[in-house]
């Protein structure tokens, strides 16, 4: 076995059993490389440690495994369905990552006398009933749109729909049959909730036949207006089914995976067709598909020379399906494994099958998502391609040398108050060639005369920085990720970069590293000047600049984070936020006296003990809890 490994790990390895199960490998740091499954422990993971891999990817990381962990299970499938399970929440480096955004939206049909639809995210319940997932968020409203148009169905909120005393506007354009209002009988409403459900779940002809059976009985009693009024929603209906041009008949719940590879990214588009209906689609991009597709040939028993767009589709399909209802059919661009299959039907609890050469209608589809698939990895690429170029602009437009471009790392500081209330700092950092929302921070400013934005830069540069420089005095390594950028951009010209001249300067850090973005003249967007605290004379990049560009990019993002930020705690402030509501025996309508009494939170944190005690509702005792809760 391997001699850069201690003898404890290859001693566990030598003990494994030579039965199904999962292992995670970890670096000497603790972090996870990897997640494996198994139909033999013993002999799969013996084979990292027993071969030479030399340079390779495989190689590289066996050389980083300081321990590892195994978990034992019955059988392949429950093998496969831990790993993914374990993939999705440890984020090995190794593994092929899709990220996890399976928020997806769904149509609510609320259960009420007269059931409302709504659009809804979050988990799912009894109480109500619930149709989709849908891909995004407006194909739920365009089929509430429909549902309004063809069923008359309400959407207003239950408190709204409580207190009308007249039917709204939806009412006068035919969107909604005013049952708030007595303009509809519960029985005929209910009859339109129930079309409205068989249309959703793809009962599309029953709808029809019984919608033109209600036409037909009105006609026959000569009732043409109320005969019309049908005929306008089958009108729709038809339309509708005529543009999806989708079998009913057949094929009601599917989805379609496409997965196309490219400059060693990859996408798999997910089309939706729920009830009959094609919902449209969405991509996804997986993370260390190179690392991973290396790893998985070795890894893989059954199929060692498992081509890289099967290894990310079951990828896919492994993750996204674990908490998220899986359909009975799924239609894909290439050919899947058995077992991965076999697993998802275990897990739902229904058989779900997968057509790798559909015909006919499913072939049009799968045409559409892999074309699909194409046109967003294209656009990701080119996005990528124009961002390193911006990147590469600026760091030559500043006469910059960073060791390597792919982790250059900027960090922008901008300030946000209003008339000096609820100052707020933020800081947004690009990295990587975008930006890193995990990583962006706000800072509350305290203790500085207000609308002082100077003294707001000084306090949140030597907050940000003062820890990252000490432990670059001393030659440690900084806490967690954080590291000192290779630029600093602050939202100001020679004011606010003087300040953080100051401050860089009382640190000992390279005053070079500090670039002042100066608006131009009138303001103008692409008349931006940059301000250097080094002693440099001011740079104009012109506004066809990519360099430009990418420091408005940057500005903006750094001022619209602050904005929101200092937005928020002005709200808290003067209602009160939750400094109030956080006090024993202080509910909404007491709260809301007291702020209605002194004129928002700062004026019951001015007031006395007495003063609180005169508020309807509030003792001596609480009076005094308030005080101390506030002072």
């Amino acid at each position: 076995m391997s001699n850069v490994h201690s003898e404890q790990l290859l001693a566990e390895v030598a003990a494994l059993p030579a039965m199904p199960g999962v292992y995670r490998y970890f670096d000497a740091d603790g972090a996870v490389l990897y997640v494996g499954k198994a139909r033999d422990l013993k002999k799969r993971v013996s084979s990292y440690f027993q071969k030479n891999h030399g340079g390779t990817r495989i190689g590289h990381m066996v050389t980083k495994i300081a321990r590892m962990e195994t978990t034992v299970v019955r059988s392949e499938a429950e093998a496969l369905l831990l790993e993914n399970n374990l993939i999705k929440t440890l984020n090995p480096r190794y593994n092929i990552l899709f990220r996890d955004d399976k928020s997806y939206p769904y149509l609510k049909i609320v259960s009420h006398e007269f059931p409302r639809v709504a659009y809804y995210r979050g988990a799912v319940d009894r109480k109500h009933r619930y149709f989709g997932p849908y891909p995004s968020a407006w194909a739920v409203k365009e089929s509430i749109q429909l549902l309004q148009k063809v069923f008359r169905l309400r959407t207003c909120e239950d408190t709204v729909y409580a207190n009308r005393t007249r039917p709204c506007l939806l009412y006068q354009i035919k969107r909604c049959s005013g049952p708030c209002v007595g303009h509809i009988a519960p029985e005929a409403y209910a009859q339109d909730v129930a079309h409205a459900e068989d249309f959703l779940n793809g009962e599309t002809q029953t709808v029809l036949d019984a919608l033109q059976a209600r036409m037909m009985a009105h006609a026959e009693r000569l009732e043409f207006e109320q005969a019309a009024e049908l005929r306008n929603p089958m009108t729709a209906l038809s339309r509708v089914l005529h543009q999806q041009s989708v079998d009913t008949a057949s094929d009601k719940d599917v989805d379609i995976l496409a997965v196309k590879l490219q400059g060693g990214k990859a996408c798999v588009n997910l089309a939706m067709v729920r009830g009959g209906r094609h919902l449209g689609d969405r991509p996804y991009f997986p993370t260390h598909v190179e690392d991973a597709t290396a790893l998985t040939g070795l890894d893989d028993e059954t199929a060692p020379d498992q081509p890289a767009e099967v290894q990310v589709l079951e990828a896919f399909i492994a993750q996204h399906y674990i908490g998220v209802p899986v359909p009975p059919a799924l239609i894909t661009s290439v050919p899947v494994g058995k077992g991965l299959i076999d697993a998802l039907s275990d897990q739902a609890g229904v058989r779900v099958t997968a057509v790798h050469n559909p015909r006919e209608q499913r072939r049009i589809w799968l045409e559409m998502a892999e074309k699909n698939a194409a046109i967003q990895l294209a656009r990701l690429l080119a996005e990528e391609g124009s961002q390193q170029a911006r990147t590469r602009a600026l760091v030559e437009a500043l006469d910059l040398a960073p060791d390597d471009l792919d982790t250059f790392r900027i960090e922008c500081f901008d300030i946000s108050h209003t008339a000096g209330e609820a100052t707020q700092a933020s800081c947004v950092v690009f990295h990587h060639h975008k930006m890193q929302n995990s990583e962006y921070r706000r800072y509350n400013i305290d203790g500085i005369t207000p609308g002082d934005d100077y003294a707001a830069m000084r306090q949140v540069l030597t907050r940000r920085y003062a820890k990252l420089a000490e432990a670059a005095r001393d030659g440690a390594a900084p806490a967690g990720a954080a590291r000192l950028p290779d630029l600093v951009l602050v939202d100001g010209g020679k004011g606010q970069v003087s300040m953080a001249r100051e401050v860089f300067a009382g640190l000992g850090l390279d005053l070079g590293l500090i670039v002042g973005v100066e608006k131009g003249e009138g303001r103008k967007v692409g008349l931006e000047e940059l301000v250097f605290a080094d002693g440099r004379d001011k740079v104009y990049l012109g506004r066809d600049s990519a360099a430009l560009m990418l420091v408005a990019q940057i500005r903006d993002e750094a001022h619209r984070f602050a904005i929101t930020g200092m937005r928020a705690q002005r709200a808290r402030v003067r209602t009160g936020g939750s400094k109030l509501e956080d006090i024993p025996g202080i509910g909404a309508k007491k709260r809301a006296r007291l702020l209605q009494r002194f004129g928002g939170i700062r004026g019951v944190a001015a007031a006395g003990v007495e003063d609180i005690a005169t508020v309807d509702g509030i003792s001596k005792e609480l009076a005094e809890e308030i005080y101390r809760a506030l002072h």
